[in-house]
């Protein structure tokens, strides 16, 4: 890596970093996080990218991962001006990872610590492109959860949000409800530090605490322990009195206790023009001097590493081909590896008559329906960065660089005696599937060899009968039930059962009907249809006589997806069973007055958390 580049920015990858990620070759890390680690990389074409790879901790949680999925894919939606979008991920493999596109600027964490707070210029125009990034992420049916300065970056350009969405697949993993935070607790807004409903007007106060931060140079609630500022974000007023007064009306609505009392992203951007003296565009000057050098810096990419190419080796003379073998000696000390930066090699397309079938996707990838054309006329392959119209960008790490040589391999004495192993209890095995009178010493055995030649016949195909020790038919502990008093879920909302507390969300783009909601409450207003369900599992209304249990969940076989509303009363209970093997009691309470200008349903919700095995699709 060349010198040039500051040591802050981009670290040599260490002995603990791979050396490749899907296919991606790891040029540098960019930096860590509380989720996981983020590196720089490159497409085949030479575009850089920052691919982060999940902590192991959030891999091993199936319901991180589930959540994890739901995330990226909605994440893909998002299209803007000011996001970077999602081009590539694996949700499947060992570590789920992700790739956005690269933005050369530092974070407005970065540049406030460096160069102090912004002038009303750049505060105005980060406000602006900042709430666009909101506007189009929330319309994607995406809460962003984590809104902060250090997701936040600066580009020529305009600003970046980044890390939108992926917040929420951890929020209600084991480790969360162990104590891991999820979010930063100086920029969490009041519900959600008080573990209430968390929406799109969450952001907005995110959007606060961001103004307030790039205009003042600190945060508006203070530094401290995360304690001392949760307790300050929901009972005390934030200290604006460094605040230009100019912003001071903007920055207080947003920071409203009340999320009713918080402006749209529409209202904010309009009184970011009205406080301009001169008309707001976004152009190269938007930026100080001093911040905008940053970016240079940024520009100066550490170029991948690259397997050097094989060497010709010279034909052996008649002296070497008749010469005796010589034992093998290790030479003193190992070469060190060789480095070498080389670009990546430009593709080569060649014109064809017809374009041949498309390439299959690797798993983890949407897959285009049958018959579509992923490579356009007159190439035998894709372009780099093509991408049909309507469907997302195949996976670039499919044609990637070679795969990088294992850092270690495993000692020949190892593999010696694990062949040996093998060879031993085969000969075990194919001993007790001889006739009796070929195997006598089958017959002498002890209980486990008996026990041996039963497995081998399941593995024939039999089925295995039952082992002494009962492991086959070992039951699932029944988790411990966790109950939540008085959850009011807004029309159109849904919440999932795995959320600790439950926390009702939109269903997005898509609506209730059609996401992955363990339990919603839908409203046609054309209609007027009112009625329960859930887009991820079955559930069943109970009769008076029975009582809401984990048992009686288990037991019951008349389930549906939907129930209309008028089905309940106040005290119906209603088994819920997601496909992620939760199972819940929701215990309706009525619903919001006609007179009310909101329109829910009250439920208490008793949940038994991974009471099954998930389903699998």
């Amino acid at each position: 890596m060349s010198g040039t580049h500051p040591a802050e920015l981009f670290q040599p990858l260490g002995q603990d970093d791979p050396a490749t990620v899907g296919g991606y070759r790891l040029a540098a890390v960019l930096g860590a996080g509380g989720m996981g680690k983020v590196y720089l990389s490159y497409t085949l074409g030479g575009r850089p990218v920052a691919l982060k790879v999940i902590r192991p901790e959030f891999s091993e949680d199936p319901e991180f991962r589930r959540r994890f999925q739901q995330e990226v894919r909605a994440a893909q939606r998002v299209q803007g001006l000011y996001t970077a979008p999602v081009i590539d991920f694996d949700t499947e493999g060992a570590q789920p990872w992700l790739a956005t596109s690269y933005v050369p600027g530092p974070s407005l964490a970065h540049a406030v610590a460096r160069h102090g707070r912004l002038p009303l210029r750049s505060v105005l125009l980060l406000t602006i492109g900042v709430a666009e990034a909101l506007h189009v992420i929330h319309a994607a049916g995406i809460v962003h959860r984590d809104l902060k300065p250090a997701n936040v970056l600066l580009a020529s350009d305009g600003p970046r949000v980044i890390d939108f969405g992926i917040a929420r697949a951890a929020d209600a993993t084991s480790l969360t409800s162990s104590g891991v935070s999820v979010g930063t607790p100086a920029f969490m807004a009041p519900e959600q530090a008080s573990a209430g409903t968390v929406t799109a007007g969450t952001d907005i106060f995110a959007l606060g605490q961001i103004i307030a931060f790039a205009a003042i140079g600190a945060p508006a609630y203070g530094d401290g322990n995360s304690h001392a500022i949760l307790y300050r974000i929901v009972h005390e007023d934030p200290d604006l009195s460094a605040l230009p007064a100019e912003l001071r009306p903007l920055v207080t609505r947003c920071l409203s206790r009340d999320p009713a009392g918080r402006p749209t992203l529409t209202q904010v951007i309009e009184m970011c023009h009205a406080l301009s003296p001169a008309p707001l565009r976004q152009g190269e000057d938007w930026l100080p001097q001093a911040v905008a050098g940053s970016i240079t810096e940024r520009l100066q990419l550490p170029e991948p590493e690259r397997t050097p190419p094989p060497q010709p080796t010279a034909a052996p003379t008649p002296t070497e081909l008749s010469a005796p073998p010589q034992p093998a000696t290790a030479p003193a000390t190992a070469p060190a590896p060789a480095s070498y930066p080389l670009q990546p090699p430009a593709p080569a397309y060649a014109p064809t008559q017809s374009a041949p079938a498309a390439p299959a996707m690797a798993p983890g990838h949407p897959t285009p329906p049958p018959g579509y054309q992923t490579t356009p006329p007159g190439y035998q392959t894709s372009p780099p960065g093509y991408a049909a119209p309507g469907h997302p960008t195949p996976p670039l790490h499919q044609t990637g660089y070679p795969p990088a040589a294992p850092r270690s391999s495993r000692p020949k004495g190892l593999v010696i005696a694990g062949a040996i192993v093998a060879a031993v209890i085969g000969v075990a095995v194919i001993g007790s599937l001889l006739p009796d009178g070929s195997a006598k010493s089958g017959k002498t055995s002890s209980s486990g060899s008996r026990g041996s030649g039963t497995n081998s016949g399941a593995a024939a195909g039999e089925s295995p009968g039952p082992t002494s020790s009962g492991s086959q038919n070992q039951k699932r502990p029944d988790p411990t039930p966790a109950s939540y008093q008085g959850v009011n879920i807004t029309a159109n909302y849904q919440v999932m059962l795995a959320d600790n507390p439950p926390r009702p969300a939109s269903g997005g783009s898509s609506g209730v009907l059609y996401n992955h909601g363990d339990f919603y409450y839908y409203f046609d207003s054309l209609f007027g249809d009112k009625q329960v369900g859930t887009a991820n599992g079955k559930l069943v209304v109970l009769n008076n006589a029975q009582k809401g249990s984990l048992e009686t969940c288990r037991a019951e076989t008349r389930y549906t997806e939907k129930i209309k509303l008028d089905q309940l009363t106040d005290g119906s209970e209603v088994c819920v069973l997601s496909d992620a093997g939760h199972i819940a009691v929701a215990t309706y309470r009525g619903k919001s007055d006609a007179k009310d200008a909101s329109n829910y349903i009250t439920v208490d919700l008793t949940i038994w958390r991974n009471a099954e095995d998930p389903k699998k699709h």
